[in-house]
Order: structure tokens, then sequence, then C-alpha cells
């Protein structure tokens, strides 16, 4: 079970809708290069690097693309070379038998029903193979206007931390987010708490002290 960092919130915090804009802003204001850490180049090497990027990190997987962009180019590569080769390609990442057989079967349904394109709704996204609602938010909002928010493990934990969700499931957490988060800032909101979690905000040993939103976090340890 994933840690409950609803746990760590220790004083009654004010409304989280009188709370979520000053967030915004100052996060944004401390967090100007909050985007995508993932390298690529065109839509469908978003869809590959996003579902590469399923249990492991950002920058395990720009190492992996690094050299698999450079093999494989269009759809039609993908499906070009046995399952066995691409699994080798990708093995880096982790899970690649799972990851090479759910590449295949998305590239087959761009090329069979999409015309080699990658969809933007999140609908679509989620009938390709190996895409869950995660990935296809990622795709969605990079591709075009944000359809939800992204949810990983940095925006479940600060989401908690700062009591705008008490839910344990991505899906939930989402939700709650979505009714607080402006529909023009879906996209960058979950960039700014990622990046915020990455460098300031720990899972083991935030740096409260330093942190633009103590005042605003009822689980600073400040």
């Amino acid at each position: 079970m994933p840690r409950d960092y609803t746990l760590e919130v220790k004083r009654r915090p004010a409304p989280a809708k009188r709370r979520i804009g000053p967030l915004i802003e100052r996060l944004s204001a401390e967090h100007p290069d909050a985007k995508i850490a993932l390298r690529f180049e065109n839509e469908v090497e978003l869809l590959v690097a996003v579902m590469l990027s399923a249990q492991t990190t950002d920058v395990n997987v720009n190492r992996v693309t690094e050299r698999l962009f450079r093999k494989y180019r269009r759809p039609e590569d993908y499906l070009a070379v046995p399952v066995q080769e691409l699994e080798q390609d990708v093995y880096a990442a982790g899970f690649y038998r799972q990851k090479a057989r759910s590449l295949q079967g998305s590239m087959r349904m761009l090329v069979e029903e999409y015309k080699g394109r990658v969809p933007s709704t999140i609908a679509e996204l989620v009938r390709l193979p190996g895409v869950a609602r995660k990935t296809a938010n990622v795709v969605a909002a990079e591709l075009g206007e944000a359809q939800g928010i992204v949810v990983d493990t940095h925006v479940r934990r600060l989401a908690q931390r700062f009591a705008l969700s008490r839910e344990q499931d991505p899906v939930k957490i989402e939700r709650d987010l979505v009714k607080l988060v402006p529909r023009e800032r879906w996209r960058l909101f979950p960039h700014l708490l990622i990046w915020h979690g990455r460098r300031v905000c720990d899972a083991r040993r935030p740096v409260c002290e330093r942190c633009v939103v103590a005042d605003l976090c009822p689980s600073s340890r400040v």
C-alpha cells in the first residue's frame, strides 16, 4: 500500500478553495521551469516516452529513448521488428516484456485506426493497449488542452500534505483537484507539484524551512 500522507496533516487548514490560488501563484514563481521532463520531438515519441515511464524515472526513460528514437521513427517501425527485439531495446526501462507488447499493440492501433497519428482525447487514448488514464492525461495535455489533472506519486503526496484531498486513489484525488484548480491551470498544476516534490517536498525529508508555501501547508514542520 502507498504511504498515506494525509496522516502528516497536523493543523486544521484553511479551506482549500481559499489556498489554491496562492499555492499556484507562489509555486509558479518558485518553479518557472516546471514542465514535462521527458524528451520527445513529436507526438509518437511523446506517447512512447510516457508509456515507458511507468514504474521508472524520467531520467531513466530519457536514457532509453535517446537510442530508441534513432531506431524507431514511425509507428510502422515498431511493428517491423520481432517483439523480442523491441523487448531488448526497452529492457532498461523495466517491465520490458509488458511494455514492448503494449507499444506494438498501440502502434498497430495507430496505424489501423488513426492513420499513424496519436489521438488527442482521453477517451481515444485509453483505448490504446497499455495506456491508462494517467498516461492519457499526460499525452492529452502535451498535445493540446488538458482534459484532467495528472496524478503521479509526487502529485498524490503533495495533494495530501497540502490537504487538497484526503483520498488515496489517484482517480479520486484527480476529481478533488479538478474542482479546485482553474481549468486553464490543469496542465501546469501537476508540473508545479512534481517539481516542488523533487526539489523541496521530499517524501521522507521535506525541506519545510525553505518551502515558499509552508504557511499554506497544514503538514509543514516549520
